[in-house]
């Protein structure tokens, strides 16, 4: 092994010596440029790629979550806007890391603040850290929304006192900073608002406002049993209710026509009154016995019969009594009675019919009109009849309509009419452009790389072929001069030689070798 590099390396001394001088600058250029690019690749390689660990923090937030990865030995750099990067392979463990030590709290104060044992405060300062710590908790939590980038829950409470006062209540307000240039969707600051008021002891959803931070008030206190808030209501549920009966209509047509082949608007007219009816219906046929009295009677008495003297029976003693006993008459009467009272059939009924049912439904329907042809030849073609009168019916039954109810006279108006799709089609032209230029731009630079590679390989090919011809005629003696002039064959001038043996003495020696046996002389050392 050590034999073969050493001849190696005396080989490679041997080309060196024979090369040119300009042979060798072209050869150490290009052994410069491959070690160039090599240490270029290795650094590349080695370069820690880095990747957003938090962001948008404030400069106290800032400062600890830096001095955490300073303890950790974790290398960072820190960006505008509060913004922190690691490399990519450190985010989930540092997050996890930090979130252990409670880094970064966030805005406001949360439930840590009853960490510390706080003793001898009064009632009032509890209190209040726990409005806050409330408030932060809030706060905190309605930042998590995907379109919430930050939030402030601010609430009042009416002070605890032995005489509640019912005009004092508890009201809450959140501020709210949003993502981007979107809007808060409706669904979202209901939840906003019932989070807030099932966080909060004897607060209404209707008392919590969401402001955002372009200045829009996104929900206002209504009570629920007011007028606005009943009206609020009603027109909440009137536009839900068209929105969904438009889309499942548009929707079905649009499978049969095409994306963007209908439009479909609803309009619906509410029932927004409380009825309660109570009736009651008699049948006298159906008669049903209530109650039934029976009552039974007897008496029993003795009539003496007329005759005889006055005073006889006084002076007669016993045996006139007996006589007159003999000859009464006695009498029993007995009654029996029945009463009943009968309960005629009836039938009570309590409807109560609460609002929000439908009393009226009109939709309109545009359907976009065939077109044939294309460019200045593109025009309309209009349905037949019984097309059009199929998608109405279609559009009827989606939205189940009663037309021949004479109480609700709900209508369809569907009109065929011709689309404009100059917009469209402007747009989709413009896009196609901007792809095909894209294209034409990757396929251009790409190469132009490719071009630009084989110039340098070119150029680096004619300075070796430039070198060699220099060499070579330095290695010729006779034929020409170093100027460029030709000298007679045979004829060696002082200064060509002088020159000759100054730049390349082998050469020289070598030339006059081959000289001398042209001309028939043996060269002697």
């Amino acid at each position: 092994m050590g034999q073969s590099f050493s001849q190696l390396t005396r080989q490679l001394a041997a080309i060196w010596k024979q090369l040119g001088v300009n042979q060798r600058i072209s050869v150490v250029l290009a052994a410069l440029i491959v070690i160039g690019g090599l240490v270029g690749l290795s650094f590349w390689s080695s370069h820690a790629d880095y990747a957003l660990l938090y962001g948008k923090l404030d400069d106290a937030e800032a400062a600890r979550v830096v001095g955490a990865l300073d303890d950790a030995k974790v290398p960072h750099r820190v960006g505008g806007g509060g913004s922190i990067y690691v490399p990519a392979d450190k985010v989930y463990p540092m997050r996890m890391q930090l979130a252990a030590k409670g880094i970064p709290k966030g805005d406001g104060v949360g439930f840590e603040i009853f960490d510390k044992p706080n003793f001898g405060i009064s009632d009032f300062v509890q209190r209040a850290n726990y409005l806050r710590a409330l408030q932060g908790e809030l706060a905190r939590t309605i930042s998590q929304l995907d379109e919430v980038e930050a939030a402030r829950v601010m609430i009042v409470m009416p002070e605890n006192r032995l005489l509640m006062d019912s005009q004092k209540r508890t009201t809450a307000s959140v501020f709210v900073r949003l993502r981007g240039s979107g809007d808060l969707s409706s669904s979202a600051v209901n939840s906003i608002r019932f989070l807030v008021a099932n966080s909060v002891e004897g607060l209404q959803p209707s008392a919590v406002s969401v402001v955002d931070n372009r200045g829009s008030v996104l929900s206002g206190n209504e009570e629920e049993n007011t007028v606005a808030g009943v009206s609020s209501g009603q027109l909440t549920s009137r536009r839900a209710i068209e929105q969904y009966l438009g889309q499942k209509a548009q929707g079905m047509l649009e499978k049969v026509l095409g994306a963007g082949q209908a439009v479909v608007r609803v309009a619906i007219e509410l029932n927004t009154e409380t009825i309660n009816r109570t009736e009651e219906k008699f049948d006298p046929d159906g008669q049903v016995a209530r109650t039934t009295t029976s009552t039974e009677e007897s008496n029993n008495s003795t009539t003496p019969n007329s005759g005889g003297v006055v005073g006889v029976v006084a002076n007669n003693g016993a045996e006139t009594n007996a006589s007159s006993l003999a000859s009464s008459t006695a009498t029993t009467m007995k009654r029996k009675t029945v009463s009943n009272q009968f309960e005629i059939n009836k039938t009570v009924s309590n409807i109560l019919q609460a609002p929000g049912g439908l009393k009226r439904v009109t939709a309109a329907v545009f359907v976009a009109a065939k077109m044939e042809g294309t460019g200045a030849d593109r025009k309309a073609v209009p349905r037949a009849p019984e097309e059009v009168e199929k998608l109405r019916k279609i559009v009827q039954s989606a939205l189940g309509l009663q037309p021949n109810d004479p109480l609700r006279k709900d209508e369809v108006t569907l009109e065929e009419m011709p689309f404009t799709d100059t917009f469209p089609v402007e747009v989709a032209q413009q896009i196609q452009q901007q792809q095909t230029h894209a294209m034409w731009w990757d396929i251009a630079r790409n190469a132009g790389y490719v071009l630009l590679a084989l110039g340098i390989v070119f150029i680096f090919l004619r300075m070796l072929k430039k070198a060699s011809a220099e060499g070579a005629s330095l290695a010729v003696p006779a034929g020409g001069n170093g100027n460029g002039a030709r000298t007679d064959e045979g004829i060696v001038t002082v200064e060509v030689l002088n020159r000759l043996i100054r730049e390349n003495p082998a050469n020289v020696n070598h030339a006059v070798r081959a000289w001398l046996q042209r001309s028939g002389q043996s060269p002697q050392n």
